[in-house]
């Protein structure tokens, strides 16, 4: 059973997702059941296949966010500190070709979110940052081709 490593916040998250689903989604799922089972003849209920499809993905969800919650390593990042990049740092880099900037945190696969700023470990970028310190060049190879970056800062926040 491997651990999967994520920040506090990244667990606090999950924590939250599966209380959703057990304390608001689940009786809400349930509820819907309970009224479509009224409506009579189950073979041709839509409402009632719907209601019990939702209630299988609702707790296929559940036993996700359980497993993933159980094989957790909390690596608290206010802790950790130093100039080389490894899990938890908030990087800031420059794109060599367009001179623009992107600051990227390094987290675990379950709370990676590039919208919000925030890769995976396991993603071909923070693979080519970790081990590397600020001033370093570094390429990977992403789906739009291969990228070129100096790295311009590493924090621990």
């Amino acid at each position: 059973m491997d651990k999967i490593p994520m920040t506090a916040a990244g667990y606090t998250a999950l924590e939250n997702e599966l209380r959703h689903c057990q304390q608001v989604e689940r009786p809400r799922i349930i509820q819907q059941i309970t009224e479509a089972r009224s409506h009579g003849d189950l073979s041709e209920n839509a409402e009632y296949h719907a209601a019990k499809e939702s209630q299988s993905l609702n707790e296929g969800r559940i036993a996700e966010l359980e497993d993933k919650l159980a094989r957790a390593e909390v690596i608290d990042v206010s802790k950790l500190s130093g100039d080389t990049i490894k899990f938890g740092a908030t990087v800031t880099l420059i794109d060599e070709d367009t001179e623009k900037k992107h600051v990227w945190q390094i987290v675990g696969e379950p709370e990676a979110d590039a919208k919000n700023g925030r890769i995976s470990i396991a993603s071909p970028l923070a693979r080519a940052l970790v081990g590397k310190k600020k001033g370093s060049q570094v390429e990977v190879v992403t789906p739009g081709g291969a990228k070129a970056y100096e790295i311009l800062e590493v924090i621990f926040r």
